[in-house]
């Protein structure tokens, strides 16, 4: 466990913020996954703000739909999605109750049940790339679809939580493009991560698909 790792669940008053203050506060939080193989922990270390209907790059910007409905409903939930066919990614329900908005948790540090997360994770080379990335990280902590819509602010008896954690200090995070995204939204800093962090992702561009001739 990490120093200082208060694991006071997080109140649903903190989410219930603008998605831009609750991203960067996210950063040292920590995420516990209780599953049938064992108690994962992590330290949030990377993660994506996404400001639904006014963000192009939002799963909620056209509005809701049954896929992206937990981002619309009350703040402090899981809303998780399934991506290319094999992967889930995992975001956090910001903001007022039908003001769709999220914060994708892109990156951590694994800090409990490290062997079961080596167990799913048999293609990392080493601990710091367990969840270095948001497929990664849902995969280490066993995070799928059947999890979409839990509830993060009841502490142990919710399967997926956020705890206080060890909040990252303000001077020690920093800001830049969202990876991946392209169109009205790929220039927002809304990429926040702890410096000099080891388990942080490698900032990817925007590639356009290849239309085939």
């Amino acid at each position: 466990m990490i120093e200082n790792d208060d694991r006071t669940p997080l109140p649903r008053g903190f989410f219930d913020r603008p998605v831009l203050q609750v991203a960067p506060d996210l950063l040292g939080r920590t995420l516990v996954a209780r599953t049938g193989d064992g108690t994962i922990a992590l330290r949030l270390t990377e993660v994506e703000a996404y400001d639904g209907e006014n963000d192009p790059g939002s799963h909620a910007f056209r509005g809701p739909t049954a896929r992206n409905a937990v981002m619309f409903g009350p703040p402090g939930h899981a809303y998780v999605y399934f991506t290319y066919g094999m992967w889930h990614c995992m975001n956090v329900a910001c903001g007022p109750e039908g003001r769709a908005s999220g914060v994708l948790l892109r990156a951590g540090e694994v800090v409990e049940g490290t062997e079961v997360a080596r167990k799913r994770r048999l293609s990392a080379r080493n601990d710091t790339e367990l969840a270095k990335g948001p497929a990664r990280l849902a995969t280490a902590l066993g995070i799928d679809r059947s999890l979409d819509g839990v509830d993060l602010c009841i502490g142990p008896e919710s399967p997926l939580a956020l705890y206080v954690g060890a909040p990252t200090p303000a001077d020690q995070v920093r800001s830049g493009p969202r990876t991946g995204v392209g169109g009205g939204g790929a220039h927002q800093p809304w990429r926040f991560w702890t410096d000099g962090d080891p388990t942080v992702s490698p900032y990817r561009a925007h590639m356009p698909r290849k239309r085939r001739s």
